[in-house]
């Protein structure tokens, strides 16, 4: 057994001995949790960029290497050969499939797409001009006073319910959120379809002609479920985490980490990415923000370029690149003014030993923005697709937190810089 190793914290005449841990992958790790006891003070890093709060055997990033691995499988070759579905599968059980595995699971997907019928009344409660995330946010929430028989964290067999409910739901639910800000009706799911076809096909059909999906964008709508299912403990899963924490039921968990991804320096920066290319205009002015973008006192920065964790390049981006590239073939860019932008855009940055040398490559929401402004979806509709995407990813880490033995309510703590102790005065001596 190899001896354990430490590391010796000296301050104020005391030394405290912190165990250190070494994972499987990625750098050693400085146990902490005693510091507080032993030695009456505690860590302080704001955004916890350094601080592991939890251990999981799920997603590992290596942002110098460029790598992304679910359960140990690269993205890359997950999204090239495989599907959503399976690598559901994979983040939930840890393992991939067989094919009888797969079929159940498939099937009871599939089976559990409908919604409570009465939701719809609930859809109809905000304004018909509500954004889509809002919907999703609340209708997510109210799950919980639809389906009370899966709410009880410490039921196996419940936990397993609300996992299937909401992978299977939530393309209704976002497909609805869409129909209903369009003032268009509703379209019901169909179980002969796989998920990403039903998925355009709610969000597409109407009444008076039905929508047959196209094969190619059905799998670039695939592609981009599988390529957003995880991304270790960004800021939305750790919300869920954090929200599970509490022992707060699964529906609530996953509309927290819904809200949370609503922020536009997280879950939108696709659709920020389609603004910059609309401000562009034109592909004869991208000379002019080419150099913008390298011009340190200019505010403009290229969105969709480079990536916070990702110091080489995006992992997702190669595979979302070609989804890009097939449906740009499909559907044409000739009467598309942005997506012209988008390719001219690509062509000049790849092209630029500037942006080659500070590493600053398409990365995965360049790419997606495309796709779906191709395939028709509005801007507002970017982000609940990637909370669909992500709900697997926010559930695979809930299921693996509340099944560990040693979790606890997370409890942060401060830097206090307010005032010290002081006594209150009476309104009239003021």
């Amino acid at each position: 057994m190899a001896e354990q190793k430490t590391a010796t914290l000296s301050f104020d005449g005391k030394n405290i001995e912190l165990p250190i841990y070494s994972p499987t992958a990625g750098p050693d790790v400085l146990d902490i949790r005693k510091l507080y006891a032993q030695g009456d003070v505690f860590t302080y890093d704001p955004g916890f960029t350094s601080t592991a709060a939890c251990d999981s055997t799920i997603t590992f990033i290596d942002g110098a290497k460029g790598e992304l691995l679910h359960r140990g499988y690269p993205i890359d070759q997950l999204a090239s050969q495989s599907h959503y579905l399976e690598v559901c599968y994979l983040l939930l059980y840890g393992e991939l499939p067989t094919a009888a595995q797969l079929e159940d699971f498939e099937s009871r997907v599939t089976n559990h797409t409908m919604l409570h019928e009465q939701m719809m009344n609930f859809f109809r409660g905000f304004r018909r001009d509500a954004h889509p995330m809002a919907i999703m946010t609340g209708v997510v929430g109210a799950m919980s006073a639809f389906y009370h028989d899966s709410t009880d964290i410490s039921d196996p067999w419940q936990r397993e319910v609300a996992s299937i409910r909401l992978i299977a739901k939530m393309p209704t639910i976002a497909a609805w959120a869409y129909k209903y800000s369009i003032g268009q009706p509703f379209v019901y799911p169909r179980n002969d379809l796989d998920y990403a076809s039903n998925f355009l096909r709610m969000c597409f059909a109407v009444p008076t002609e039905d929508y047959v999906v196209d094969p190619v964008l059905s799998r670039a709508m695939d592609r981009i479920f599988t390529l957003h299912a995880d991304h270790e403990q960004n800021a939305s899963t750790s919300t869920v985490r954090l929200a599970s924490s509490s022992g707060a039921n699964p529906f609530a968990c996953i509309a927290a980490g819904i809200a949370c991804l609503w922020g536009p320096a997280h879950g939108g920066a696709n659709q920020a990415c389609l603004e910059m290319l609309r401000e562009i205009g034109s592909v004869d002015r991208i000379p002019e923000f080419i150099a913008r973008a390298k011009d340190k006192d200019d505010p403009f920065r290229l969105m969709g370029f480079g990536h916070r964790v990702y110091k080489n390049f995006d992992p997702r981006a190669k595979v979302m690149k070609q989804s890009a590239d097939e449906v740009l073939e499909l559907l044409g860019v000739e009467n598309n003014p942005v997506l012209q932008v988008a390719k001219e855009l690509e062509a000049a940055a790849l092209a630029d030993p500037y942006f080659a040398d500070k590493k600053l490559f398409p990365n995965v929401d360049f790419y997606s923005g495309i796709i779906l402004e191709a395939m028709g979806f509005p801007t507002s509709m970017f982000t609940p697709i990637f909370a669909l995407s992500r709900t697997v990813g926010w559930i695979a880490q809930w299921k693996e937190m509340i099944t560990d033995p040693a979790f606890k309510i997370g409890r942060p703590r401060q830097l206090y810089k307010g005032e010290t102790l002081r006594d209150y005065v009476d309104v009239e001596n003021r």
